[in-house]
């Protein structure tokens, strides 16, 4: 018996995508280690299926696997991935397209060439969660932002947003010396994130552009991060160092990030690519 997949990326946060609209698949949760990984399977970042949606509301239903298995709550470059895959393949020919993710529903206008087919896509990331319990986050204070923590002799400045998953963003001057390898799941793994966190660092070019980098609970180091550029995003505005419109570099290239002052909700774009589709023998 045989999988069907899909290797997409965005920025080069790949995922192996498999739509359970025409096939089933018994223990997603143990293939995501194997399909992951890079030596012996296809590669990628996580396991994303795109299934029918609970909601009525939405078109298509995206769920998560990261590579040691466990499940995340949100991907903004997986879900871009999801919508080119959907309309493409003729799960969901709308536009914009609503994805429904554990987080909730998330409307997509999806950017078309001559050919119909999508070349980017904005995705309405909803709103950030700032409420240190619902990160979660145990700080001993309501909020968290631009908070000193101690970290292997260093004094840094953590600010915490939850877009659907948790995400620490620390600001400095020059992310290049930031030894992201050792720091990253030191500060994945602290007490006081109860359901791990992911990490960013940050560094401010101007009021409308920021570089930064990502540790990735559950997968590592990663060239982009879409939920994380969204927290990076929201904490910016709040320590008061960019407006609310903003480009973020990223190792793998650049998004658009909004946070709409009237609605509450960060808007993200940027492209979605396939790379290959293939058969997984189970």
């Amino acid at each position: 018996m045989s999988l069907r997949f899909t290797k997409m990326h965005g920025l080069g946060n790949d995922y192996v995508l498999v739509s359970l609209f025409d096939q089933t698949l018994e223990n997603p949760a143990q293939l995501a280690p194997l399909i992951s990984d890079r030596h012996r399977g296809v590669g990628s970042d996580g396991l994303i299926l795109v299934a029918p949606p609970h909601d009525p509301h939405a078109h298509v239903r995206m769920i998560i696997f990261n590579p040691d298995g466990s499940t995340a709550e949100m991907c903004g470059n997986g879900i871009r991935c999801v919508a080119k895959l959907a309309y493409e393949r003729n799960l969901a020919r709308a536009n914009p397209l609503i994805v429904e993710s554990p987080r909730g529903l998330h409307p997509i206008e999806l950017t078309l060439d001559d050919h119909d087919r999508v070349q980017a896509a904005c995705v309405d990331m909803g709103e950030p969660v700032l409420d240190a319990h619902r990160i979660p986050v145990t700080l001993g204070c309501d909020r968290v932002i631009a908070k000193p923590v101690l970290l292997a002799g260093t004094t840094l400045h953590m600010t915490c947003v939850s877009m659907g998953n948790p995400h620490a963003i620390f600001f400095e001057r020059d992310i290049a010396r930031v030894p992201l390898a050792a720091w990253g799941p030191a500060i994945e793994n602290r007490p006081m994130f109860r359901d791990r966190v992911n990490v960013h660092f940050a560094q401010v070019i101007d009021q409308r552009r920021v570089r930064m980098i990502s540790w990735e609970r559950g997968a590592g180091i990663t060239l982009a991060c879409g939920t994380g550029a969204a927290a990076v995003c929201v904490a910016a505005v709040l320590t008061a160092q960019t407006g609310r419109e903003m480009t973020i570099e990223l190792p793998g290239g650049e998004l658009q990030l909004r946070w709409d002052a009237d609605s509450n909700h960060v808007f993200m774009t940027g492209p979605a690519e396939e790379v290959f589709t293939g058969q997984w023998s189970l």
